[in-house]
Order: structure tokens, then C-alpha cells, then sequence
């Protein structure tokens, strides 16, 4: 696929433009939520399947369990309004934390003592471990490994079991209130309804005797202590009588009010205080304005600037006027002769010291307002302070004034409080011996437990829902966990906006073909092709290209000639270097093909094998070449007795053999000979095709940039790491710079649909079929 961008020469500093971005709302969303179904549907599916048979599981060994509810109502709030009022304690309204406390007590360690011991349930099957419960089993898997001993061959202390006992208990207790009334549900689960509503009523039953119980005692705690507190508060408020009435002749004051306050005086002085600091805020912020305009306007300036803001005093003022006029004049006159006599001409330079002058006449003006603005600034602050200073010395003397005032007001409300907190502890004293024979009580049962009809747990459709949910939401998080770790190269786009490459191609896989009898009749005559230097014919990659020009995989590969033959970088791409980050990403079936279909076209072309230390290349086309490229670059062999050919496409291929290993590969790539064989490769051919090695392995592709006009990066789809190309280019930048594009290999084209959605139609193969290409590769 040739991308748009390819022709922008600046395309390795912008990122690519992703199409993704142009196409927004709820669409892409949607587009993108239904490709990642997808691509992760085997996982979602699988954990779905788990998580419903854990729950089967679940449900085929968990016993019933039965719940007895019975509903209690606290009658406080219905209490007649004369027994309230009569009541020692104060009675609060059933609010929620009176509720959460109620619930507290339903779920006490003392009351499940109570019914444990009532109804004796040590010895009861439910609080037995089952064989068949889960903490059983798990103990039991526990013991086979040897992690634990089993709990029957452990007998735990006697302490130990009535504590288990207890928090069991209080695990199948559950207590709620219902909605926001005054009613109280307790609930008990057994996996006997009978049982269920017989404990649920006892926790009831208890629950309301200790609660009477309870009352009766703080009533009678209550009396005894009301009893001594009359006595103490009347003492108190007699004594405080006595004080009020002793101060009052002491300090000769007749009437409550005592002395009057000069409120008028402290009232004039607050509002001249307010005026006297507004006066100072208007002198400080006048002040201010001319010091800003003295600091913009320098005595060099050659303007009058900003002169203009000084305010109302400054604008009002005629000789600032006068002296503003007179500048402008001169101004005017300036732009007028400085054209026709020159800037440097006595008349004009004469106006220019006169505006100089004016100049400073005008800024020693605004000088003046300023030091008269500071002058009225200090008389404001004196003047705001002597109000300050009169202002406290009045409320200091108001103070002293009131003394005996405040005093007596405390005192006789002091004696108030303690008399009218007398008469109503008298009161209620009094009440309360009258309440504690009136026959009310604070709760009672308003529907008793029965035996229920059904169970209450497990619930078979809720646990499969959660199941179900909880699998598909397990499913989704693996999957979104499968997309996050998935670090590899799997659209153009992301070529684009990681490497900043534009992507030249999407070349498909191609498929391993079975030999066919032409094929193996040519690999018999092979001494035949040596002698004469015949290239095999009997690669994928040959019987793709020349024997399915109109394939999809060669219309890939076209589009990398296109892009080629259309970069503006250079003048010259000419010879072009495939590489790629990795070893096996497909490069050298890349460079071979596109050298059989540049010769297809009629084109002279020659295909090169760079990679010295492993010539696969070589072994595919040539591989019984005895000579290559090492002989002609060490040994001076001639270029003629080392190049193999097709007879059917003129295709030109330079092996790379060498009778004894090459150890200094970058350096014979970098050497001036291997510079000029390129040079003469270059004027014989129309096309060179060079296979580099890898990147990241080797160093010998940064030794070939002095005779490669352009390099080719290849990526293998779906297994590329994105972090290891962009360490390999970082680590190569002079080839990073002279890349035309990236092209993704190895491509899975009926899975790109459901990682490129917003390009899913360009994958469809009705289009290659239309134009009369074949699909197959």
C-alpha cells in the first residue's frame, strides 16, 4: 500500500498523518470497540466458559441454606407526648446512627452467647464443616499436599471452639432496617426452615427482654442521681442569687443597665477613620500613576511615550497642554523637512533639540505633580494615624466604663440558669416517679418468623449472572491486557506515527508451495546452470512474480518500486538497500522480488548480495556460485565471470561467496573498492538491488551509506518489537536518514481487517478481483 505521505520530503520529522484522527465520534468508537472483539473474541469466549463452570461447580456443591426473618418495631416515636415529656432521659428521635446502634446490639457477641447456649447449637449440623463445602475441601486439598494437617486430627483448645462458634453464629445473623420506618428485620439462615424460625423469633424475644431490662436500670440509675443533683443545684442557684444582690451594693448600681456607653463618639471616629483611609488609597494610587509614567519615559526616550496617562491633573493642566502642542508642531514639522532637506540637516536637527527640550519640560511637570502627589500622601497618613490612635484610646475607655455591667449581666444570668435548671430537674423528678408504672414498651414484634418456602442461597440465576459477567469481564481484561502487551507492528498507521516513516507496502505472505515436476527436472540439471551461471527459477518469490504478475503479493511489490521511483530526496535512487532491524523478517525475499519485477518490466537490474556473514540470498539463487562479490572487491576478479542471470527476465545477480570465512565484513563494505564496483554497477544498470544484513546484529549496513542512494526498512508483520526498530534506526541515524519508508512484510491480510477498521474495505479481495488480479499470492 503506497501511502499519500510518501512524498513529503520533510516526512521524517512529522509524525505520519493518521487517518484515525479524521473520522471521530461515536463511529470510531464503536469501529474500534467491535475490532477488538474481534481480535481478543477466543479469549473473551474461553474466560466466559470458565467463569460459568466455576459457578456450576460452585452450585453443585453448595448446600441450600434457608432464611426465617422477623420484624421488630421501636416504638419511640409513638410514645404518647405527656409520657416523653414526663421521661427523665431525654428521648431522641430514631435517627440512623440510633438504628446502626440498635443493629450493633441485634449482632452482639452477648445475645448470640444467649441463643447459643438457649438452643444449644454446638451440637448443630449447620456449624459442622460439611464434606462437601468449599473451606472443607480446601482443607482436605491442603492435608494431600501437606500444606496442613486436617482439622479432625487437630483438636482445637476448648477456648477455641465457642469463639468459632460465636463468629458463625453471628455470620448467619443478618439484621436491617426496612426502608426509612421504624421496623427492624432480623433474619437467620439454617439449612433447616424450621430451625431457622425458631432462632430467628428467640433473637427477638431476647433482643426485647434485654432492652426492657436495660431501661428499667438507667431509670433507676437515673433517679438516684437526679435526687442528689436537686439538691446541689439549689444550693448553687442561692449562692449566686447572693452574689448578684452583694456586687450591685458594692459597686452602687441601681438599675441592670448601669452606665451608658459614648456609642456616638466610637460611631463619628469609625466613619472619619473609613474616609481618612480612602483618602490615602486615592493620594497612594495618584502617586503611583506618575512614578509608573516617570519610569517609562527616560530622559533619553525621543518620544513623549505614554505621557498621556497621567491622569485628569496632568490632561487638565495648560502648561503641560502648551508644552504637548508645541511638541507636536514640532513633530509634525520633523516628518515634513526631514524628506525634503535631509535627517541630517541643521534645520532638522535644530527641531529635534527643541523637541528634546520640550521633552524634559513636559516630564518635569509630571515631576511635580509627583512630589505634590507624595506631600498629600503624608499628611493622609498622618491624618488616618492621629484618627487611629483617638479611635482606640475611645474603646479602651468604653471598656473600663462597662466593666461593672458585664459583670452583673454574668452573675444574674448565672443565677437564672441554675434556678431554671432546678425547677426543671424538679420537674422531671417529679414525672418520673409517675412514668414508671405506665405500661408501654419501647419495642415489640410485629411479625414473627415462619418457616420460608424456599431458599435464600445459593440463588441459581444470580450466581450464573455473575458468572457470566464476571467471565466476559475477565475475557475483556485479558484481552485489553493481551492489546497493551502486543508491542508489535500490525497497521501502516502505526509505522507511520512511531518510526515517522511513511509505509510504502503491505507485501502478504507467501504461501510454501509444493515443487513441481518443472521444478525438480531443473534442480537435475544444476551443473548445467553453474556452468552457464543460470539463476534458480524455482524460488516462492520467482513463480510469484513472474508466474502471477497480477497477484496481490506483486502489486505489494510494485507499490515499493512506485515509491522508489517517486521519492524526491535525492537526485538519484538508483541503488537502493534493502535491510531490516531482525534477521528472518523477509528482506532478502523483499529485495529479490523486487529485482524480478523491475526485470520483468524490461528494465536492467542487478540484485546484490551484501550479506556477507550469512548469504541466504546466495544459497536461493546461486547456490552453487563458486565466485562473488568478495572476488571481485580482494581479489580483482572480473565483474562478468562472478554475475548469474535469468533467461527469462535478464535479471543480473552478484553473489557473496567467499572460500574462507570474511571476518572484517563492515570494513571491505566501506572500502574505496567496493565504492568504485558500485560505481561501475551503477553505469551499467538502471536498477541495483542491494540485501543488506540486519541492523541491530551487525554494523556493516552504516559502512554502505557512501554508495547507497536509498534504503528500504523491512518489518515482519505481527512479530516485529516496536521498541527494537526504534533502537535499531536511534542506533544507525545515518541510515535512519537516507530511509525512503518502511514496508510491513509477512502480512496477514484477512486479519487486517480487525486491526485497521477504518480501512477495513481496502483489504477486501473483490477488488483485486475486479481489475482482473488474482488474490492468491
Amino acid at each position: 500500500m503506497l501511502q499519500s505521505n510518501m512524498l513529503q520530503p520533510d516526512r521524517l520529522r512529522a509524525p505520519a498523518y493518521n487517518d484515525v484522527a479524521e473520522s471521530g465520534g461515536i463511529g470510531e468508537l464503536i469501529n474500534t470497540a467491535l475490532a477488538f472483539l474481534r481480535r481478543q473474541y477466543v479469549v473473551i469466549i474461553l474466560a466466559t466458559v470458565l467463569g460459568m463452570a466455576a459457578c456450576l461447580i460452585y452450585l453443585r456443591i453448595t448446600p441450600p441454606t434457608y432464611t426465617a426473618l422477623v420484624q421488630v418495631m421501636l416504638e419511640n416515636s409513638a410514645k404518647a407526648q405527656f409520657i416523653r415529656q414526663q421521661s427523665i432521659l431525654a428521648e431522641p428521635a430514631f435517627d440512623r446512627s440510633l438504628f446502626e446502634t440498635q443493629v450493633e446490639v441485634l449482632k452482639s457477641r452477648g445475645l448470640a452467647v444467649q441463643i447459643i447456649t438457649q438452643f444449644n447449637l454446638a451440637d448443630d449440623p449447620d456449624f459442622k464443616p460439611s464434606p462437601r463445602s468449599l473451606p472443607s475441601v480446601f482443607q482436605r486439598v491442603r492435608a494431600v499436599f501437606g500444606l496442613s494437617p486436617p482439622q479432625d486430627l487437630q483438636p482445637p483448645p476448648p477456648s477455641e471452639p465457642q469463639d468459632g462458634l460465636i463468629s458463625a453464629f453471628q455470620g448467619r445473623v443478618s439484621v436491617n432496617r426496612i426502608s426509612f420506618s421504624d421496623l427492624i428485620e432480623i433474619g437467620y439462615s439454617s439449612s433447616d426452615p424450621v430451625r431457622a424460625a425458631e432462632i430467628a423469633n428467640a433473637i427477638a424475644s431476647v433482643y426485647l427482654a434485654d432492652q426492657e431490662k436495660a431501661r428499667q436500670e438507667t431509670n433507676r440509675r437515673a433517679r438516684e442521681w437526679m435526687q442528689q443533683r436537686l439538691q446541689e443545684l439549689g444550693e448553687q442557684a442561692l449562692v449566686a442569687e447572693r452574689a448578684v444582690s452583694a456586687y450591685k451594693s458594692k459597686n452602687n448600681v441601681i438599675s441592670s443597665g448601669g452606665r451608658p456607653i459614648d456609642e456616638q463618639q466610637v460611631s463619628d471616629l469609625n466613619g472619619r477613620l473609613v474616609a481618612a483611609r480612602a483618602q490615602t488609597s486615592e493620594a497612594l494610587a495618584k502617586l503611583n500613576r506618575y512614578e509608573a509614567i516617570l519610569e517609562a519615559n527616560p530622559a533619553n526616550s525621543p518620544s513623549i511615550g505614554n505621557l498621556d496617562a497621567g491622569g485628569a491633573d496632568a490632561l487638565n493642566s495648560p502648561i503641560i497642554t502648551n508644552l504637548r502642542q508645541q511638541y507636536l508642531e514640532l513633530e509634525r514639522r520633523v516628518a515634513e523637512w526631514a524628506p525634503r532637506f535631509g535627517r541630517d540637516h541643521a534645520a532638522v536637527v535644530n527641531l529635534r533639540n527643541r523637541m528634546r527640550e520640550l521633552r524634559g519640560s513636559i516630564l518635569d511637570e509630571v515631576k511635580r505633580y509627583a512630589e505634590t502627589s507624595r506631600s498629600e500622601l503624608e499628611v493622609a497618613k498622618q491624618r488616618q494615624q492621629e484618627i487611629e490612635k483617638r479611635m482606640a484610646e475611645a474603646v479602651e475607655q468604653s471598656r473600663t466604663t462597662n466593666l461593672a455591667e458585664i459583670t452583673i449581666r454574668e452573675l444574674e444570668s448565672k443565677a437564672k440558669s441554675l434556678r431554671s435548671l432546678h425547677d426543671t430537674f424538679l420537674q422531671r423528678y417529679v414525672g418520673s416517679a409517675q412514668q414508671e408504672g405506665f405500661p408501654i414498651a419501647e419495642a415489640r414484634v410485629m411479625y414473627p418468623a415462619v418457616p420460608p418456602q424456599s431458599k435464600s442461597k445459593p440463588k441459581g440465576s444470580v450466581i450464573m449472572m455473575m458468572g457470566l459477567f464476571g467471565g466476559l469481564g475477565l475475557g475483556l481484561g485479558l484481552g485489553l491486557f493481551r492489546e497493551m502487551m502486543d508491542r508489535v507492528f500490525r497497521t501502516s498507521s502505526q509505522i507511520e506515527t512511531t518510526l515517522g516513516l511513511p509505509c510504502l507496502s503491505l507485501v502478504p505472505a507467501l504461501r510454501a508451495e509444493k515443487r513441481s515436476s518443472t521444478a525438480k527436472a531443473a534442480s537435475w540439471n544444476s551443473d548445467h546452470d553453474m556452468r552457464q551461471r543460470k539463476i534458480s527459477t524455482g524460488s516462492t518469490f520467482h513463480r510469484t512474480i513472474i508466474g502471477k504478475p497480477l497477484s496481490r503479493y506483486a502489486e505489494s511489490i510494485r507499490a515499493i518500486k512506485l515509491a522508489i521511483d517517486l521519492n524526491p530526496s535525492k537526485a538519484s535512487n538508483q541503488v537502493i538497500g534493502i535491510t531490516s532491524a531482525l534477521p528472518n523478517e523477509g528482506k532478502t525475499t523483499v529485495a529479490a522480488s523486487l529485482a524480478q519485477l523491475i526485470a520483468h518490466s524490461g528494465k536492467s537490474v542487478i540484485v546484490v548480495d551484501c550479506d556477507l556473514r550469512n548469504p541466504s540470498l546466495s544459497a536461493s539463487l546461486a547456490a552453487n556460485a563458486t565466485t562473488g562479490i568478495v572476488d571481485v572487491v580482494t581479489q580483482g576478479k572480473q565483474i562478468e565471470e562472478t554475475i548469474w542471470r535469468d533467461p527469462k527476465t535478464n535479471l543480473a545477480f552478484l553473489p557473496a561467496i567467499s572460500r574462507t570465512p570474511v571476518l572484517h565484513t563492515s570494513e571491505m563494505l566501506a572500502a574505496d573498492s567496493m565504492r568504485k564496483l558500485f560505481d561501475q554497477l551503477r553505469s551499467t544498470y538502471d536498477y541495483v538491488i542491494v540485501d543488506l544484513p540486519p541492523l541491530t546484529p551487525l554494523v556493516d549496513v552504516r559502512s554502505t551509506t557512501s554508495f547507497i542512494d536509498c534504503f528500504v526498512l523491512v518489518v515482519e508483520w505481527g512479530q516485529t518489537k516496536v521498541d527494537v526498530v526504534k533502537h535499531a534506526l536511534h542506533t544507525a541515524p545515518n541510515i535512519h536518514e537516507c530511509l525512503i519508508g518502511a514496508v510491513l512484510n509477512k502480512t496477514d491480510i484477512k486479519a487486517m481487517s480487525r486491526y485497521d477498521t477504518h480501512r477495513s474495505d481496502y483489504y477486501r479481495d473483490d477488488h483485486y478481483i475486479r481489475y482482473g488480479l488474482t488474490v492468491s499470492n
